[in-house]
């Protein structure tokens, strides 16, 4: 049987702190001027809503997507909150303990005064469940590493998905209790739509 309900998760362009590599979930700063390339319209997908985290850089790359369509923002949809680390790089926390214990296990291990990724997978896949069909969510790099990682047809660890800023994921089930139940999605597909580095 085709598939049926459908969700497309699109991460948000990048930032000063995304392109020095920085740890900036929660921080709430804005995109960096997009190029030609980034400034790509998703009118193919015909959306009036589009949902996404309650952060500045989410609802300004879905303006520049989807710029007709109205932002239902979510704090669900948020990046992991990263405590004291963020605002630091790999760089600075290397030789941190309770980094490298995290990036061992950062579903079970959260950064100082921050969360675990457990803790996002479940605000994120109880937001995702009430979802309708063919929503739209512009979103951060873990909350898409966890739908990876707990959706694709083909299983892979956290940490292994490349997902580029400005990048879109289409995700299809059967059916919506299929995602609020965990299950596979039957189909999984990566649409770049920008022309921005991947970082």
């Amino acid at each position: 049987m085709a598939a049926r309900h459908h969700l497309y998760l699109i991460r948000h362009l990048p930032t000063a702190g995304n392109r020095q590599k920085k740890y900036i979930g929660w921080t709430d700063e804005p995109i960096e001027s997009p190029s030609h390339k980034e400034m790509v319209q998703l009118d193919r997908l015909h959306q009036r809503i589009v949902y996404g985290s309650d952060l500045l850089r989410a609802k300004q790359s879905a303006n520049l997507f989807l710029p007709d369509a109205s932002f239902q923002p979510d704090a669900r949809f948020r990046e992991c909150h990263f405590g004291d680390f963020e605002g630091k790089t790999y760089a600075d926390l290397e030789k941190d303990k309770d980094y490298r214990n995290w990036l061992d296990d950062p579903l079970k291990n959260a950064p100082r005064g921050g969360e675990s990724l457990l803790d996002v997978e479940r605000r994120f896949l109880e937001a995702l469940g009430e979802l309708p069909d063919g929503a739209i969510v512009v979103t951060h790099g873990g909350p898409i590493r966890i739908a990876l990682t707990r959706f694709s047809p083909s299983p892979q660890e956290f940490w292994s998905w490349q997902v580029p800023h400005g990048s879109l994921w289409k995700f299809e089930w059967r059916n919506q209790d299929e995602v609020k139940e965990g299950i596979r999605c039957r189909s999984l597909s990566e649409v770049p739509i920008t022309g921005s580095e991947r970082m």
